[in-house]
């Protein structure tokens, strides 16, 4: 893409706030070239603040930018993009983060080989840790994707795949997240239950799930050697690992990965 970029967001959500606040981290994109549209202004200040041009009209958006985001809740995708449709050219790149909503269903919105693409996100994003997962349409280039995996590195992990994976991605790391708050409130519970203060317990799960993930990502390592690392013959953690065997924990978690991708993908056949 050439520079300057020149971006929009259609919705003024915390998602279109956290990608916002990772794209302005590049060099390729300044504040003054990024606009942001939303019905209400209640969200606006926080835009505003870091320098982001807002509107009301969903229409200086399109007219205004070459990418542009469509953070918008999935039962409005159609109303909205029936509004900007004549202006979408095909030198825009409409980015859509609405969970269920096919390439398929958005090139059928737009004009004729639009170049759009999928992408879905999770909470953390909104902290520059997130993961993320852009799906290509028919018009959008390897270029196109390598491009918005570059622009969109600040907000974490951005990995480009098959629109098959995305509501893998979505059980995974979408619902993933809440799994993983399960665990730490378990594993807080544990701690109380044996003698430690509630608030402590708490701090120490989030630091430890923080670390671990931290182990796991940088260093590259299988969790299965991570674990076998931690895993000393007859020592508290072989214990403590055969107790959560007896639970149920990994068919459990695979269940419940299993179910959210599944339900994922019944929301995208509505």
């Amino acid at each position: 893409m050439d520079s300057p970029v020149k971006v929009g967001f259609i919705g003024a959500g915390h998602m279109a706030l956290a990608i916002a606040q990772g794209i302005l981290k590049t060099d390729e994109v300044i504040p003054s070239n990024v606009m942001v549209s939303a019905p209400s202004k209640n969200n606006f200040h926080r835009f505003q603040d870091m320098g982001v041009v807002v509107t009301h009209s969903n229409e200086e958006v399109v007219q205004h930018s070459r990418l542009v985001f469509l953070a918008v809740k999935p039962h409005l995708v159609s109303t909205v993009l029936n509004g900007i449709s004549k202006h979408v050219t095909p030198q825009h790149i409409l980015v859509s983060i609405a969970a269920g909503v096919t390439l398929e269903t958005l090139e059928q919105l737009l004009p004729s080989r639009s170049c759009v693409i999928r992408m879905m996100p999770n909470l953390p994003c909104m902290l520059q840790e997130g993961a993320v997962l852009l799906a290509c349409g028919a018009a959008a280039s390897q270029e196109v994707g390598s491009m918005l995996k570059n622009l969109l590195s600040p907000c974490g992990l951005v990995e480009v795949g098959p629109e098959a994976w995305i509501d893998a991605h979505t059980g995974l790391s979408g619902s993933g997240v809440a799994f993983a708050f399960v665990f730490a409130e378990a594993l807080a519970d544990g701690a109380v239950k044996m003698g430690m203060p509630s608030s402590l317990a708490h701090r120490i799960a989030a630091q430890t799930i923080l670390g671990a993930g931290l182990l796991l990502r940088d260093t590259g390592k299988h969790p299965a050697q991570l674990r076998a690392e931690v895993c000393t013959p007859g020592g508290t953690t072989a214990y403590g690992l055969h107790a959560l065997e007896k639970g149920g924990i990994r068919a459990a978690t695979v269940d419940a990965v299993e179910a959210a991708t599944e339900r994922a993908r019944e929301l995208g056949r509505r």
